[in-house]
């Protein structure tokens, strides 16, 4: 994918020549991404969390840039301003990423932002915000999370032209209806005559925060098992996912996201897929002395899969059939993220609010 490209020497290089597995880089800071394209990143993902994380890291460059658009628009709320904030993020992220879109037509060199969370419960505005950000930059891939409601939304904007990536994703039942969701929208599109050449959708599944609940479930349920197994868990759907996206042909790719261990990005290697680390995890990578050789075809170890099976939160993410989508809504680690995804735009707003409003006794 990258063999023209002068990247710096290590695993990540390794595997972006050697195979088609590329790297995005998980997280939209200008500063990181420009030392991830040089380990041959070929796109980036943002979030909620990601988003204030960056603003807050880098107050100096952006309490200005929010005065700006807070005096630009007088009637704007504390939400639309720190929206507004990252639209602009996004977008000089998307830039940087142009060349790589254009060189790649369209699979990779996308920036990955992400729809408000506070519309997780309603399909028509998710679709109507994916195909608003869509137009943001011709290189912007549209985050929606895998929930039924979220399911609909990305069908419907996929049939739009927008290309997205699922995200509030940890199973293989998930994947999989993604993407068919995903294969609805573009036969759709195929059958009107519409364009999918530039189209690059893909299928986040969040494979350390099906760990992470993983081991809370295991603690709280009393399941005595080798600790080492639970590191395990998200790798073994990913890889169930890639075998069954393979054999029913989806066109969208999977994306490996939210990284707790090395085996996250060292069991993924060899597939046509993305993994996207944060940047301290590729540092991680880089200094690992691990080969980048292909494993993804490799089965997770059976000892190990019997292990995980005890737990019934693994069953349902591992096995197909494991749930319906009415359940995806309310599988603990959608709670969770969500949850997650909700407090950093109210941390969002405060941030905002401390610039627009300031604290006169501070």
């Amino acid at each position: 994918m990258a063999a023209g490209m002068d990247l710096t020497p290590g695993p990540l290089a390794d595997m972006v020549r050697n195979t088609p597995t590329v790297l995005w880089n998980d997280s939209a800071d200008l500063v990181e991404l420009r030392e991830s394209i040089g380990f041959g990143a070929v796109g980036a993902t943002c979030n909620p969390v990601i988003a204030y994380t960056t603003i807050n890291r880098w107050r100096d460059i952006w309490t200005p840039r929010i005065r700006e658009i807070a005096d630009a628009n007088p009637t704007m709320g504390e939400a639309g301003i720190g929206w507004a904030a990252v639209r602009q993020m996004s977008v000089e992220a998307a830039e940087l990423l142009y060349p790589i879109f254009e060189q790649h037509a369209g699979r990779n060199g996308r920036l990955s932002i992400q729809t408000d969370p506070r519309f997780h419960r309603d399909a028509a505005a998710l679709a109507d915000q994916a195909e608003e950000f869509a137009k943001l930059a011709p290189n912007m891939i549209v985050k929606i999370p895998a929930t039924e409601v979220g399911i609909a939304a990305m069908e419907e904007a996929t049939y739009r032209g927008v290309s997205i990536n699922a995200t509030v994703s940890f199973s293989v039942p998930q994947a999989l209806e993604v993407g068919a969701a995903v294969e609805r929208g573009l036969s759709r599109r195929e059958a009107e005559g519409l364009d999918i050449s530039l189209m690059g959708p893909v299928v986040t599944i969040m494979v350390g925060r099906l760990d992470d609940w993983l081991k809370v479930a295991v603690e709280r349920d009393g399941i005595d098992i080798e600790k080492a197994h639970l590191e395990w868990a998200g790798v073994a759907a990913f890889k169930r996912a890639y075998q069954v996206f393979q054999e029913r042909g989806y066109r969208a790719r999977l994306l490996s996201a939210a990284f707790r261990n090395l085996l996250q990005w060292s069991e993924l290697i060899g597939g046509d897929v993305v993994i996207s680390p944060p940047f301290s995890w590729q540092q991680k990578i880089q200094e690992s002395g691990i080969a980048a050789t292909p494993r993804i075809d490799i089965p997770v170890d059976e000892e190990i899969l019997a292990s995980l099976n005890r737990i019934e939160d693994f069953r349902r993410a591992y096995e197909p059939d494991g749930m319906s989508m009415a359940e995806f809504a309310s599988f603990p680690p959608t709670l969770r993220t969500l949850r997650q995804f909700l407090a950093s735009d109210a941390d969002m707003d405060a941030l905002v609010r401390d610039v627009i409003v300031p604290n006169p006794e501070s």
